[in-house]
């Protein structure tokens, strides 16, 4: 017997891949308890640019129950094993941010800090040396993950790059064999309870009214129903991530699919390169402080590995987060919830993540202050470690070749980074929260390869003979090397694993 006070009915505004996957993650979760209703309009664009993952993505398309073969073939995808920086550091500067950890195990804390004891005495290789994934990424080689602690492929993680439209298209289909309705149309009017400013229903351009318990806006960057009805307000981050535009344009492949996205510095920004089966993703991300749209263009169209296959859209942004995700009986998810730009490949996680975080949370009819504030703050507090973890790329850079990039390099930064950056400078500690999105492995990774060097380290480290410790080490990089030597090329592993889209583009 269902509780009186159940959400009965669930609203979601917007398509796209927010609004699907809003849609499958809810009818999944909720069964047939609850209606849920999407509505979108043809008339109305999506960004669609957000092609390339992080590992997480693998626990939403489980948690909806995607088979990986059939979303792999029906979206083009390809795996990605991590993230290659181009001049982050320096102009000559090259270093792969990998997914998976550092060493033998998870325990980072004893292995990077022995790391560093053998790197003080030049006894250790480059940190990428003891990364499976980031050996795999630099030979092109793929495999399966596993979940034997027991196996060295415990330590191999993978993410997607994937068409982030025809990842929407899949998804609705998904969602609509499920029950969920879609329902063509423009919103137009808003209606708002005189008792309390909740949310009673919307007004189609057709004359439709629709009602319900629940709306979740996926309406982009404009948050129809969270800014525009609501008034909820936004905090503005671009005085510490001053890109504020992207210019994003698909080529041709050329040459094999490489399993990693590449971010490359341009003059006022960066681009970034996403290899798909039928085509490759290319941007270029910058401040229109520093450059125009025109010169912007260009420089994308010059630096494009193949052929255009289209003509470049351009987009606008203010990066930055609603002050509150969730307000009154609206949810906001993707754009319409804040944006961060995507130099780590998480708008898509953000979307998950605010998912997740709303089963845990969701609500009854009576929609408890004490529950929203609660996801809230949550949902505040990881996109705040994002946003510090971006910021951390930009400030390590010591590069002052242009008047960006001498901006960026002196800009202010957050507190809480600048705690993270004196601690790792003075003994080499990663300090960070157990559940935070970016693993100490991840902070290792851009902090060490764009030379933030700590002064010491760990005076435990000494305890252990630094020469057996190193010949652990060796032996370690032999065991990735042969391991990476089994397993196959990227292409050859989604032909076997029937991942590949046969049927022309």
């Amino acid at each position: 017997m269902q509780n009186e006070r159940a959400i009965r009915s669930i609203v979601i505004v917007g398509g796209g891949t927010a609004g699907w996957m809003a849609a499958a993650a809810l009818r999944s979760a909720l069964g047939r308890g609850s209606s849920i209703q999407l509505i979108e309009s043809a008339e109305i664009g999506i960004v669609g640019v957000g092609e390339a993952t992080i590992p997480a993505i693998r626990q939403f398309n489980a948690l909806i129950g995607l088979k990986e073969a059939a979303f792999m073939r029906q979206t083009k995808a390809s795996l990605k094993l991590g993230i290659e920086f181009v001049g982050w550091g320096d102009a000559q500067s090259r270093y792969l941010h990998p997914f998976g950890v550092y060493g033998p195990h998870n325990d980072l804390g004893d292995f990077h800090q022995l790391y560093l004891m053998l790197r003080d005495k030049g006894l250790a290789d480059d940190i990428g040396a003891y990364s499976l994934c980031g050996q795999a990424a630099r030979r092109g080689r793929v495999a399966a993950p596993t979940v034997d602690p027991a196996s060295p492929l415990s330590r191999f993680t993978s993410a997607y790059h994937f068409d982030a439209i025809l990842y929407g298209r899949h998804l609705r289909r998904f969602s609509e064999q499920l029950g969920v309705k879609r329902l063509e149309g423009e919103v137009i009017d808003v209606t708002l309870r005189s008792e309390d400013g909740f949310l009673e229903s919307l007004t189609l351009k057709d004359g439709q009214t629709v009602s319900a318990d629940l709306f979740i806006d996926c309406t982009g960057f404009r948050g129809l129903l969270i800014e525009g009805a609501l008034k909820t307000g936004y905090d503005d981050w671009s005085h510490w991530l001053p890109v504020d535009r992207a210019v994003a344009v698909p080529c041709e492949r050329v040459g094999p699919i490489t399993p990693y996205t590449t971010s490359t510095v341009r003059e006022a920004g960066w681009q970034w390169r996403i290899p798909l089966q039928h085509r490759t993703g290319n941007g270029y991300v910058y401040s229109s402080r520093f450059t125009t749209e025109e010169i912007a263009t260009r420089t994308l169209m010059d630096n494009l590995d193949g052929a255009p296959l289209a003509e470049p859209r351009h987009l606008r942004f203010v990066t930055g987060r609603r002050r509150k995700a969730w307000n009154r009986n609206v949810v906001a998810l993707g754009l319409a919830s804040g944006f961060l730009e995507p130099l780590e490949s998480t708008s898509i996680h953000m979307v998950h993540s605010g998912l997740v975080k709303l089963l845990q949370h969701f609500p009854d009819r009576e929609f408890s202050p004490v529950n929203i504030d609660t996801y809230n703050r949550r949902v505040s507090e990881e996109a705040q470690e994002v946003r510090d973890f971006i910021i951390l790329h930009y400030h390590a850079t010591t590069r002052r070749d242009s008047e960006f990039w001498a901006y960026v390099a002196s800009m202010p930064i957050p507190d809480s980074l600048r705690d993270r950056i004196a601690i790792f400078r003075d003994r080499g500690m990663l300090v960070s929260r157990p559940d935070e999105l970016f693993s100490q492995s991840s902070w290792l990774a851009v902090m060490l390869g764009q030379g933030v060097i700590p002064q010491s380290y760990n005076p435990l480290a000494d305890r252990s003979d630094p020469q057996d410790t190193a010949a652990s080490f060796a032996a370690l990089q032999r065991q990735i090397a042969q391991l990476v030597e089994t397993m196959p090329d990227h292409e050859a592993f989604l032909a076997q694993n029937n991942m590949l889209d046969t049927v022309e583009a």
